[in-house]
C-alpha cells in the first residue's frame, strides 16, 4: 500500500526551497526586470535561484573567466604543489600581453602571491599568462587543464581557450556556471578568498614617474556598504560590462552574476540593486535538522513494528519573506516497509509543496536497523497484521 501522509503546514514560514545551482531546470523564486543581458542571483547555502535571465546562454565571460585561472592556482597551493612565495619567470609573451596589466618585468621573476593579486585585484592579463606558463608550461596546455577541471566541477558548458578571458569566439561561459564556480572558490578556498576583497595592490615602478604603480580593484561593490567581498569584473566590446559578485549579511550569502551591461556605472547600480532585492525580499528558513524524525512507518515482518524516518542533513529553504503560509510537508512511502531494513537506507520521500506546486523532494532514510523475524515469528506477525494491523504485531 502506497502512503502519502500529510505531516504539517509550515505556517510560520513560506513557500519555495533549495534548488540545485547546477540544475538548469530549477525555477527561479522571484521575477525581476533587469537591463543585464544575462543574469543570475542565487543563495550560497541553499542554491536557490532567486532571479535569473538567460542564465544558460553561452556568452563571452571576458575577465570573469579569470576566476577559473585563480581556482587552478588555489588548488595547486592547497595541495602543496605550489607555495605563495614560489616565483615564476616572465616570458616575452606575458610581457607583451595587452589589455589590463600587472606590468610584470620582461625576464624577471614574480612571486605567486603577487601574481594572484595581479590577477584578482588588477585583472592583469600578463599575470595570468605567467601563472599559466609556470604551472603548465604553455598557456594552451593550461587552458586544456582548465577545461578538464571545469567538467569535473560541473561546468559542462564552459570552454576556455586562454587564461585571461582575452576575446576568442570559442571562449564562453554561462552566468549559471560562473555562479557555481564562485561558490566552489568560496567554499573550497577560504584561506585565499580574502584576496578578492582587497581594494588595491601596488606592484612595479612607473617608468615615467619612477613611482610605484598602485591599481584599484575594479569591483564597484567593494566600495559600497552592502557586505560585498568579491569576486571579479569583466569587460570586452562583445560581452559588455559584467560582474561576478558575492555579498554576505549575517549568516546569509548571495552570489550574483551579471553581464551585457552598457557601462561601468550601470554595472555598479544594477548589481547593487539586484543584491538589495535578494536580501530584502528573501530569507532562509530551517525546517528540519539533520537526524530529525519526520515520521514513523509500519514494518512488515520485522523485529520491531515501527521504523523512524529521518532526514540525513539539515533542510533549509530559501523563501520570499511575504509568502508566509501554505507550505505543506508530506512523506510518501510503501506501507508497510518489509524487513530486513538497514539503518541509513532511503525508504521514503519527503516533499515540500506550496501554492505553486512541488518545491523540493529529498529522501528520508531508515533511522534504525530492523531484523527479519524467524519463520515462526513471521507467521504470527503476518496473521496479526492481517487481523489487527501493524500495531498488534
Amino acid at each position: 500500500m502506497r502512503v502519502s501522509l500529510w505531516i504539517k503546514s509550515v505556517a510560520a514560514t513560506a513557500f519555495a526551497v533549495a534548488l540545485a545551482l547546477a540544475n538548469p531546470a530549477a525555477a527561479q523564486l522571484g521575477q525581476v526586470d533587469t537591463t543585464a543581458r544575462q543574469m543570475i542571483l542565487v543563495d550560497y547555502d541553499t542554491g536557490a535561484v532567486l532571479f535569473e535571465k538567460n542564465a544558460d546562454e553561452l556568452m563571452p565571460p571576458s575577465s570573469m573567466s579569470k576566476l577559473m585561472t585563480a581556482f587552478m592556482v588555489f588548488e595547486q597551493l592547497a595541495a602543496g604543489k605550489l607555495r605563495l612565495d614560489d616565483e615564476f619567470p616572465v616570458s616575452e609573451k606575458a610581457w607583451r600581453m595587452q589589455g589590463s596589466k600587472m606590468f610584470v618585468p620582461l625576464g624577471g621573476r614574480v612571486k605567486v602571491e603577487d601574481l594572484l593579486r595581479g590577477v584578482i585585484v588588477q585583472s592583469g592579463n600578463d599575470a595570468c599568462i605567467v601563472l599559466a606558463e609556470g604551472i603548465a608550461g604553455t598557456e594552451e596546455r593550461f587552458a586544456e587543464m582548465m577545461n578538464e577541471r571545469a567538467r569535473e566541477l560541473g561546468l559542462t558548458k564552459s570552454v576556455f581557450r586562454n587564461a585571461s578571458g582575452w576575446p576568442d569566439p570559442e571562449h564562453v561561459m554561462t552566468t549559471r556556471e560562473l555562479a557555481l564556480l564562485a561558490k566552489h572558490i568560496i567554499q573550497k578556498f577560504p584561506q585565499y578568498y580574502g584576496f578578492y576583497s582587497e581594494k588595491e595592490f601596488t606592484y612595479g615602478i612607473d617608468a615615467a614617474t619612477k613611482k610605484p604603480i598602485t591599481q584599484g580593484n575594479r569591483n564597484p561593490l567593494l566600495y559600497k556598504s552592502i557586505g560585498a567581498d568579491g569576486l571579479k569584473t569583466g569587460h570586452t566590446e562583445a560581452a559588455g560590462y559584467g560582474l561576478t559578485a558575492s555579498a554576505k549579511r549575517g549568516d546569509r550569502r548571495l552570489i550574483l552574476v551579471v553581464n551585457g551591461l552598457k557601462s561601468m556605472n550601470e554595472r555598479s547600480r544594477e548589481s547593487e540593486r539586484l543584491l538589495e532585492l535578494g536580501f530584502s525580499q528573501f530569507d532562509n528558513y530551517k525546517l528540519f535538522s539533520a537526524g530529525a524524525v519526520v515520521d514513523e512507518a509500519d514494518v512488515w515482518l520485522g523485529s520491531q513494528s515501527r521504523l523512524p524516518l529521518i532526514v540525513e542533513r539539515d533542510l533549509t529553504v530559501t523563501m520570499p519573506r511575504q509568502a508566509r503560509s501554505g507550505v505543506k510537508v508530506t512523506v510518501t512511502y510503501d506501507n508497510p516497509i518489509p524487513a530486513p531494513i538497514v539503518k541509513g537506507t532511503p525508504v521514503a520521500t519527503l516533499t515540500v509543496a506550496g501554492r505553486e506546486g512541488t518545491l523540493v523532494e529529498m529522501p528520508l532514510v531508515a533511522g534504525a536497523d530492523v531484523e527479519l523475524l524467524g519463520f515462526t515469528g513471521r507467521v504470527g506477525a503476518a496473521v496479526s497484521y492481517l487481523l489487527w494491523g501493524a500495531s498488534k504485531q
